[in-house]
């Protein structure tokens, strides 16, 4: 089934378009009501992300209230570490945790691919309902962490201010940091095929610690198995294809490694502007990107400039808008006002189709 608005898809084939589409990183999260009542509902972040039905009512519920133009799929980055059995909770205001951290080669050694069909049929079920649901409206967004982003939390055993773990092991035993990485890669490819053939139309990989990284330790580090990812992850020819796009906070010193890494979309935050990505990306991939989510919380008046002023800046060093999604260079924050974002949402569409 084909999208009735494909204009997400024809822009990561930087193929012409009507007016720029727009989605949001934590578009579907706790800065709406109904969200939070779905989580109430659900007694737990886990519970919520492990319950298909309810994955999917919360994946539906921003395209009820703003014209967007791609659904992503409500999930976590952490479903893989937590299938290898590293034991993953949520404490209230503390972010993710491990029970089960890896430290040593012996943690490593017990790593094993999961199997995408019984560990994490509960995502796979989510996608093919959410499809379902969506009726053709818009296309779905599949995702994954990225093999650094990953170990980062596998490591380190939950979030980290100094990802001191990981980066001792990158310095002191950098062989078993790629023994990981590898297979994290293996899983990450396994899990991404997988929502592709459930019916996921795009698929993007978070990036979210490669910016912690010394520019050397991310070229070893980062960078090769976000190529491998686009290299080996079968995605289809032609318009048929399935596109990718890899993001990552804090990616601009990487911008043309990043182009040629693949895939089809480089996502990028708002430390650089678009006219520079797109100028040292020279056109060979789509970019997403790049309002500073604290835009949001500014009047609806500047909103509206800063979105112009973003979707201008690309198209004047492109030469016309196509090629590009508008996006924000991080997620949603839940104290971030719905209006404002349905603000946000109408003045790319406005300003996008009046000058395309």
């Amino acid at each position: 089934m084909t999208s009735k608005n494909d204009r997400f898809l024809r822009a990561l084939r930087r193929e012409p378009v009507d007016c720029t589409p727009v989605w949001l990183m934590r578009q579907a999260g706790r800065y709406l009501p109904e969200y939070r009542a779905t989580r109430a509902k659900a007694g737990s972040f886990m519970g919520l992300a492990t319950n298909p039905e309810l994955a999917c009512e919360v994946t539906l519920q921003p395209l009820e209230r703003f014209d967007l133009d791609a659904a992503i799929l409500f999930s976590d980055i952490l479903t893989i570490p937590d299938a290898m059995g590293l034991g993953l909770s949520f404490a209230e205001g503390e972010g993710p945790r491990f029970a089960r951290p890896v430290r040593n080669a012996s943690d490593v050694a017990k790593l094993a691919v999961p199997d995408m069909e019984t560990e994490l049929r509960y995502v796979m079920d989510a996608v093919r309902l959410i499809r379902r649901e969506l009726g053709g409206r818009v296309p779905l967004i599949g995702f994954s962490g990225s093999p650094w982003t990953l170990a980062c939390y596998m490591i380190e055993g939950g979030g980290s201010d100094n990802f001191s773990r990981i980066k001792a092991m990158a310095f002191s035993e950098p062989a078993l940091l790629h023994r990981l990485l590898s297979i994290v890669t293996d899983a990450v490819i396994a899990y991404l095929s997988a929502q592709r053939a459930a019916g996921a139309q795009a698929l993007q990989v978070f990036d979210t610690w490669g910016g912690v990284l010394a520019p050397h330790h991310y070229r070893e580090f980062s960078l090769p198995y976000l190529a491998r990812i686009a290299r080996e992850l079968a995605r289809g020819e032609g318009s048929e294809r399935t596109p990718l796009i890899v993001f990552g906070k804090g990616n601009a010193p990487y911008l043309e490694e990043l182009s040629d890494c693949g895939a089809e979309a480089v996502g990028v935050d708002w430390l650089v502007s678009l006219g520079e990505a797109r100028r040292r990306t020279g056109g060979k991939v789509a970019l997403q990107g790049n309002l500073d989510p604290a835009t949001l919380y500014a009047s609806p008046e500047s909103i509206r400039a800063e979105a112009r002023r973003a979707l201008d800046s690309y198209a004047e060093v492109a030469g016309s808008r196509f090629g590009h999604v508008f996006n924000l260079g991080h997620g949603m924050s839940p104290d971030m006002d719905p209006a404002h974002v349905g603000v946000l949402v109408d003045a790319v569409h406005e300003f996008s189709r009046a000058a395309t």
